[in-house]
């Protein structure tokens, strides 16, 4: 592994700026409402920081790029941020664009700190450059396919578009259902318009349909169908990537988008920086925040903590991880090596099933806890 003699930022010792990049996706195809609350949550912890105090004296400085949901996007606004010497680079929601950004950040040197991209191989080999927050796809979709089996599942159908994201979720839930007697069969939205995927529904016998499409075209126009098919009306819909976390979904769908389990990554209760926090991001984006903001506000506070280590002791440099410990928004946040997983872990933020409920879709039920 390539490890260059001296970090990126680390020779900036004239009392400047300590600059990070962070890579969100701000336009389509990218989902900009992930991007932005995940943005809320960076820039109000970079100020945060820079209000106690910055790093060692010196202010953060953070340095946007959006990715727009697209890997060689992303790879590119690494190489950009490593030329104006960032120190370390955050951000990131979808799992394939943090891919392409973890193998830059790694091939340069440039600690990179995920904040919302769950894939388990967000690198191709282990790392000592990358660390992720979120926790990995395997952990919480094993959690929602707990919820499925105690809910009475065990006939799953997934409405599947092409993506290495999608497809390790279907194969993660078919490893872990198959053993406890439940089935998955994947519907292709390519080839299945929504009235044809309800045909499918019924012809399988599912009780279960998982949207693992994107949003909001095809997941907005099957959940209509689905709810309107009255061979289905008993139907569970889920979305276990989380796309009914945003107002969007409830604004595109109504009472329709009431009741569709999916992960979310909070504890049931928030603590007092958790809550402090939680209303401090409300008043940025004027609307309740998501988990991702959280996430991204936790990323800061993680990487203040390594850089004030690091520009103490350089020697640390090479390994920026292995000792943090930082009280996050969501608990204590430290890393490990998980195993199967090539990237420093917070193992693990604590997850929940929850849904919008239907008699009032702005509120959410807790369901199920892993």
């Amino acid at each position: 592994m390539h490890t260059p003699p001296s970090p990126p930022g680390a020779e900036r010792t004239d009392g400047s700026s300590v600059r990070i990049g962070a890579l969100v996706p701000l336009t389509r195809p990218g989902w900009v409402e992930a991007g932005q609350h995940l943005l809320a949550g960076i820039e109000l912890a970079v100020r945060e920081v820079n209000d106690a105090g910055g790093i060692g004296g010196r202010p953060l400085e953070l340095l946007v790029r959006d990715t727009a949901a697209d890997p060689q996007r992303a790879a590119a606004a690494v190489d950009e941020l490593a030329r104006l010497g960032v120190a370390a680079v955050a951000g990131e929601y979808h799992s394939v664009v943090a891919r392409a950004a973890a193998a830059r950040a790694d091939a340069l040197g440039l600690p990179f700190l995920c904040s919302s991209a769950v894939l388990d191989a967000l690198t191709e080999q282990p790392t000592q450059w990358v660390a992720r927050i979120a926790p990995a796809q395997s952990h919480g979709w094993q959690i929602y396919a707990d919820f499925l089996l105690g809910a009475g599942h065990h006939r799953i159908a997934v409405a599947t578009q092409p993506s290495v994201y999608w497809a390790s979720g279907v194969r993660i839930l078919r490893e872990y259902l198959a053993p406890r007697g439940g089935t998955v069969v994947e519907l292709d939205v390519r080839a299945l318009d929504p009235a044809a995927v309800c045909d499918e529904l019924v012809g399988h016998r599912a009780t279960a349909l998982l949207l693992l499409v994107g949003h909001p075209d095809p997941a907005v126009p099957i959940v209509r169908a689905v709810r309107r098919d009255r061979r289905l009306a008993g139907i569970l819909i889920g979305a276990p990537a989380g796309q009914p976390e945003f107002p969007e979904w409830a604004g595109l769908l109504g009472g329709d988008g009431a009741a569709i389990p999916f992960l979310r990554y909070l504890p049931e209760v928030l603590g007092p920086l958790g809550a402090r926090v939680g209303t401090a991001l409300r008043e940025r984006l004027g609307q309740a925040p998501s988990f991702v903001a959280f996430e991204g506000y936790d990323t800061v506070l993680v990487l203040a903590e390594v850089l004030r280590a690091r520009f103490a002791d350089e020697a640390g440099a090479a390994e920026p991880w292995s000792r943090v410990a930082v009280e996050g928004t969501r608990g204590q946040i430290r890393f490990s090596r998980t195993p199967g997983i090539g990237v420093r872990q917070w193992t693990w933020a604590p997850t929940q099933v929850v849904d919008r409920d239907p008699a009032e879709p702005d509120r959410f039920r807790i369901l199920h806890a892993g």
